[in-house]
């Protein structure tokens, strides 16, 4: 296992196999992009006001005046949750009094000032815009007012789903297998997202919703561990930095034009089962990571796959792939199950993992901060939506073309410092000049999405073979504990409206000053066990000695018991 990349490299990076295989592995990443923000379309809130039924035989004066204004935002806006009482306004009605905003100073006139009138709560319900959508999740289950929590609960539910996915999907798939992992929940995706489609209360809907989270972050993960293993090279570096991701986020811009379209959440929901269904034939076309084969001891079928796959690429395979005697030693050894406590087993990958989801989730809650932030924003929710994505390709380029070339520890740091230096400066501009704020929030997106790309690529480097998906997996399920929190970070800004930029971008520092300790493997194979992980950095002061360098320890470590041997 410790020469695989050279047992393999007969296949070399980009043939006609590694090709195949690569355009197809982008294009499973389109069902879960397409999914990933659903909750800004399906959950969204329009505009909306207290009902005044038909039947209450009022004036259209009356009926314009019997919902209270209030300063929202410095503009006048009618109340969404209250509206004077119909009783007393039918009865002005009936004898004629007409509504008035200000003071009478004629006492013979019946003009009535509304503002001193009493006030009810929605009691006939609400009328909702459809200048944006016919319906929604919240329109059609009532989730404003009193029931306003419910809307980020369904949220955190749905991101939940993501974290509890993450957390059984990694073991899942290093015990059986990548693939199977992959297109379960592709299928998940499509399964879940159908039947939300026909939910008929909001409990059930939340129920559904937290399993389309589960299938959601889990077959990107897959997609992106699967590739990892399949590629060598900077074919790797390639499909985890750049095409992976630009697809993924392709398949992202395709939600907002479709519900342009398909206003309503409904026939929404069950156009999300598509790009799912279309891509469960690939099953048969995608092959299992050959690596993990060896990994669980299964050589003949890696090297059966390996074989079919130097017909593709028209090069001859060695009669031998992998030496004999480290198949017997392997095969002879059963092989050990693998869980998310071997994250925790020894000191130095303990340390690893815990400083990686610290990282993870600092990021993620900016990220996911930034998205439900700019969704809030005045206009026309479609193109900030499209204008949300669209700063990511260029993210996922700087961070690909970055990657290859630099060390990925470097690369994470500088994007993610760029991102925490504009959140943090947000709070100058925020009143004074919102096109330089909308620039700035841009910039923060860009630094700390790339950063999220490279730090995919370093933690996948981290992370021996045995255990590569269950650590990604439980990355990936402290991003979605970042996720859930994000929605109700905003809720901060009633305090403070500086605050959930200071917080989210204090949490970019973080992942920053995290980062310096992690361990850099540029440019090295990929390893295969637990042993072979690299140590952590230790921290020195500048003007402190240079400590040994930490690779001739771990050397020195491994060969220990070779040199106490031979001298025996």
């Amino acid at each position: 296992m410790q020469d695989y990349e050279e047992s393999v490299s007969f296949l070399g990076t980009w043939g006609p196999f590694q090709k195949r295989v690569f355009l197809l592995l982008c294009l499973t990443s389109i069902p879960g992009g397409y999914n990933l923000l659903s909750v800004i379309f399906l959950l969204a809130k329009p505009s909306h006001h207290c009902h005044i039924p038909a039947q209450s035989n009022l004036s259209q004066d009356w009926i314009q005046a019997s919902i209270p204004l209030q300063v929202a935002g410095g503009r006048l806006e009618r109340s969404s949750c209250s509206r004077y009482e119909l009783d007393l306004v039918q009865n002005l009605s009936a004898v004629g009094g007409k509504p008035a905003l200000n003071w009478i100073l004629n006492q013979s006139s019946v003009e009535v000032l509304v503002s001193s009138l009493k006030r009810e709560g929605c009691k006939d319900g609400w009328t909702y815009s459809t200048e944006h959508y016919e319906s929604t999740v919240v329109s059609e289950f009532n989730l404003v007012c009193s029931d306003q929590w419910k809307q980020p609960l369904t949220s955190l539910f749905y991101f939940l789903g993501g974290l509890f996915g993450c957390l059984i999907s990694g073991q899942i798939s290093d015990r059986f297998g990548r693939k199977p992992v992959l297109f379960g929940a592709i299928f998940m995706l499509s399964l879940f997202s159908s039947a939300a489609a026909f939910a008929p209360s909001w409990p059930v809907f939340v129920a559904l919703f937290f399993m389309l989270g589960m299938g959601q972050i889990t077959s990107f993960i897959a997609a992106f561990v699967l590739g990892s293993e399949l590629f060598m090279g900077s074919t790797r570096v390639l499909f985890s930095s750049l095409c992976l991701p630009c697809v993924y986020m392709s398949a992202m811009l395709l939600l907002p034009v479709n519900a342009y379209l398909v206003r309503s959440w409904r026939p929404l929901s069950l156009t999300m089962a598509v790009p799912g269904l279309a891509c469960l034939p690939l099953w048969w076309l995608i092959p299992e990571s050959p690596r993990w084969l060896v990994s669980r001891g299964r050589f003949q079928e890696a090297e059966l796959l390996l074989r079919s796959a130097a017909l593709h690429n028209r090069v001859e395979a060695p009669y031998v792939i992998f030496i004999p005697a480290n198949v017997e030693k392997e095969t002879s050894e059963k092989v050990e199950s693998t869980s998310i406590l071997d994250l925790l087993k020894t000191a130095n990958i303990r340390n690893v993992t815990l400083m990686l989801w610290i990282i993870w989730f600092s990021l993620n809650v900016s990220f996911f901060g930034l998205s439900f932030n700019m969704s809030a924003l005045s206009g026309n929710p479609f193109l900030n939506y499209i204008l949300l994505t669209a700063v990511e390709l260029p993210a996922y380029t700087a961070s690909w073309l970055v990657a290859r070339s630099f060390p990925h520890r470097l690369s994470c740091i500088s994007f993610s410092l760029l991102g925490a230096l504009a959140l943090l400066l947000i709070q100058i501009t925020l009143d004074s000049n919102p096109a330089i704020t909308l620039t700035l929030v841009l910039l923060g997106k860009f630094g700390i999405l790339a950063g999220i790309a490279v730090l995919h690529i370093f933690t996948s480097e981290l992370f021996p073979t045995v255990i590569r998906n269950t650590a990604m997996s439980s990355c990936a399920m402290f991003s979605r504990v970042g996720s859930s929190v994000s929605p109700y970070l905003l809720y901060l800004a009633v305090f403070n409206q500086f605050l959930p930029w200071i917080i989210m971008g204090c949490l970019s520092l973080l992942s920053v000053l995290v980062c310096f300790f992690l361990p850099e493997i540029f440019r090295e194979p990929l390893i295969d066990t637990i042993e072979q992980m690299p140590l952590v950095q230790r921290f020195r002061w500048p003007w402190a000695s240079t400590p040994p360098d930490d690779g001739k320890l771990a050397k020195d470590q491994t060969t220990a018991p070779e040199i106490c041997t031979s001298r025996l």
